[in-house]
């Protein structure tokens, strides 16, 4: 059963095309769109609907209804222009909250000014999810949440086990808060301090950048 939010993602690179099919797994109503009729042919059944456009043109996008749309992510890749002119055309037709693909700082910024409500550096961030993997056996997933917070998967450090996350207090040592425990096949999300963390464990944390990375030298 479709979930309420309603989500169009413009370009179908692996960057949009991996969103859009997740968010329709996940049970939302998508509508896929892309200049390329091959390619938009292709997800025709990954997603609720699909749809060729130029989507740099206001008319194209508004018979297409995008205002009604909760999210649009622009997630056009190469053509920078094309990316920038969608996003300013998706805002002036009054979509609420606009996700822009950058691909770097400058970008980023241009993308801000326009009126991309949240900014997204698909490659950056999966340049730093690889070395903080690298470089901590202990660290299983990072994401950075802004320039200066992260949210990271960290296995339980030994010496953990057994006490709780009071006794523990990560929030005093590392500035660090654990926001959920999953335990095998549980997901144990707000944890309450008397929570005693068990062997195999794996920790989610949020906190500032470097105090996700005492906490990752010191596992």
């Amino acid at each position: 059963m479709a979930k309420d939010k309603q989500f169009a993602v413009i370009g179908l690179g692996r960057f949009g095309s991996s969103v859009a099919k997740t968010l329709h797994q996940l049970g939302y109503e998508v509508l896929a769109i892309d200049s390329n009729e091959e390619t938009v042919q292709k997800f025709a059944d990954e997603v609720t609907h699909v749809a060729i456009a130029d989507t740099t043109d206001a008319n194209s996008l508004k018979a297409l209804g995008i205002r009604n749309f909760d999210v649009v992510v622009v997630a056009i890749g190469e053509d920078v222009q094309a990316n920038v002119l969608t996003t300013l055309v998706v805002k002036e037709l009054g979509v609420h909250y606009i996700i822009a693909k950058a691909r770097n700082e400058l970008h980023g910024k241009m993308l801000e000014k326009i009126g991309a409500d949240k900014i997204v550096y698909p490659e950056r961030d999966m340049g730093q999810r690889v070395a903080h993997n690298l470089v901590s056996t202990n660290v299983l997933d990072y994401v950075e949440l802004s320039p200066n917070l992260g949210l990271v998967e960290v296995r339980i450090p030994r010496k953990f086990i057994g006490q709780s996350l009071a006794e523990v207090n990560l929030r005093a040592t590392y500035g660090v808060n654990v926001v959920a425990i999953k335990r095998g096949q549980q997901l144990i999300v707000s944890p309450r301090p008397d929570e005693k963390m068990n062997d195999n464990d794996i920790l989610i944390v949020v906190g500032d950048t470097s105090g996700i990375q005492r906490l990752e030298s010191n596992v």
